[in-house]
């Protein structure tokens, strides 16, 4: 028997971290150890609907199930069944939308014994049948707990599509060559989106990206530079809308008036769904991509442009498992860089709260360490912390070598030096 430390949910807003016996695994399933989570507004949506959310059990009052759905770990023990395909101190990470039998189940809101708040794991059968556990060889744990919201970007990027005049075949992807936009787009998940349209097969000649603070548009020009994108074959553009007059006006004049053949919109607000809509070239494709929390949330859509131009809209919620494989590869080769979105690192006695507190904590992605203790910690806090604790001392060195980011040499020296859990 293996004993585990979890973070387990209960009910609304009832969570808790407990330490508790997992059962030894069957010929069919697979104990593994966790040693990263990057928390998600998912887990918030769980966390807050409890036994009302859609995958979360009716009975996880008596059967409570471990939280985090963004994980990456080490295999400890394969049952026999799986032992041809998989072995002990493989890395891997986990594609949680399963699907299996038509099922919404899925690891971190569906289950007792596999989550991302834990120290060890059973990973059930069905994760296995339908091909979600995914091997990972990159040097960083971390990366592979970002393979799940990157696969979300590269999905986003594959839903978008567009017709040729005269012919009923939609070309997916977007358009090679084109223009792109992406509004709202120096978030975290906006500077995942930047990343893959520089380094996805189909990449737009021209990129916009667009926000209304300054700062953030400035560190994101700091990571992702116009001339890190020229070298890429892209000419990428920061644009503050908000000091820029007419907005649509100064966006389709970067274009010389045709429009943008690819916009994202990466915040579910209105005038930004609108302007999305209002700069898109003949046959353009808006990917409405930020989830908002109100059902009734609309806005306006030129439907005159819709019959005579072609624009069309998509929404895009998540990624598939081919799309998980792609941002696990294009990790260990270095062409994604996913630590551009995490801004605070933390242990696992500080899930509970930081997940019941996630709207209100400002910057991108929440990493978590399962196997120590650690406050929620910005990375932009590291420095003063330092002056009296030379682990945040060290680790405030390591970030600044490494353009304010977290890196595999950051994760290394925290596990190493870190207090266990």
């Amino acid at each position: 028997m293996m004993k585990t430390k979890a973070v387990r949910l209960y009910g609304k807003n009832d969570l808790r971290l407990e330490e508790f016996e997992l059962p030894a695994i069957t010929d069919g399933e697979i104990l593994a150890h966790i040693i990263s989570d990057s928390l998600c507004m998912s887990s918030y949506k769980a966390t807050v609907q409890g036994e009302e959310h859609a995958r979360v059990p009716s009975d996880v009052a008596e059967n409570p199930v471990i939280i985090g759905h963004e994980f990456c770990g080490e295999i400890v023990q394969v049952g026999a069944k799986w032992s041809d395909k998989f072995k002990p101190g493989q890395k891997f990470a986990i594609q949680p939308a399963l699907n299996y039998k038509g099922s919404l189940d899925a690891p971190g809101y569906s289950f007792r014994y596999i989550g991302g708040d834990a120290t060890y794991v059973v990973i059930p059968e069905e994760v296995m049948l339908m091909d979600c556990l995914l091997p990972y060889a990159g040097d960083a744990f971390f990366y592979g707990s970002l393979a799940e919201p990157m696969s979300c970007i590269v999905g986003g990027y594959h839903a978008n599509y567009h017709v040729r005049q005269g012919e009923y075949v939609h070309e997916m992807g977007i358009k090679h060559g084109g223009n792109a936009a992406i509004l709202a787009g120096v978030g975290p998940m906006g500077l995942g989106a930047i990343n893959y349209a520089l380094a996805g097969e189909l990449r737009p000649s021209l990129l916009v990206v667009t926000d209304i603070d300054t700062a953030r548009l400035e560190r994101a020009a700091s990571i992702f530079s116009p001339e890190y994108a020229a070298k890429q074959g892209v000419k990428l553009v920061y644009v503050n809308t908000a000091e820029s007059g007419d907005a649509v006006a100064h966006l389709m004049s970067l274009t010389d008036g045709r429009g943008y053949d690819d916009v994202f919109v990466y915040a579910p607000v209105q005038p930004v769904v609108e302007q999305g809509d209002a700069i898109l070239a003949k046959g353009g494709c808006m990917n409405f991509f930020a989830g908002p929390t109100k059902p009734e949330f609309s806005a306006m859509f030129n439907f005159y442009r819709v019959h005579y131009a072609g624009t069309h809209i998509v929404g895009t919620s998540g990624g598939n498992t081919a799309d998980m494989i792609e941002s696990l590869h294009m990790m260990e080769k270095k062409e994604l860089f996913p630590e551009v979105m995490i801004t605070h690192v933390g242990g696992l006695d500080c899930v509970p709260e930081t997940t019941k507190s996630l709207p209100k904590i400002p910057g991108g992605k929440k990493l978590i360490y399962t196997n120590i203790s650690m406050p929620l910690t910005a990375l932009a806090d590291f420095a003063a912390l330092g002056e009296n604790d030379p682990v945040f001392a060290r680790l405030a060195e390591i970030v600044k070598a490494n353009n304010g980011l977290w890196s595999a040499e950051a994760e290394k020296y925290l596990l190493a030096n870190a207090k266990a859990i």
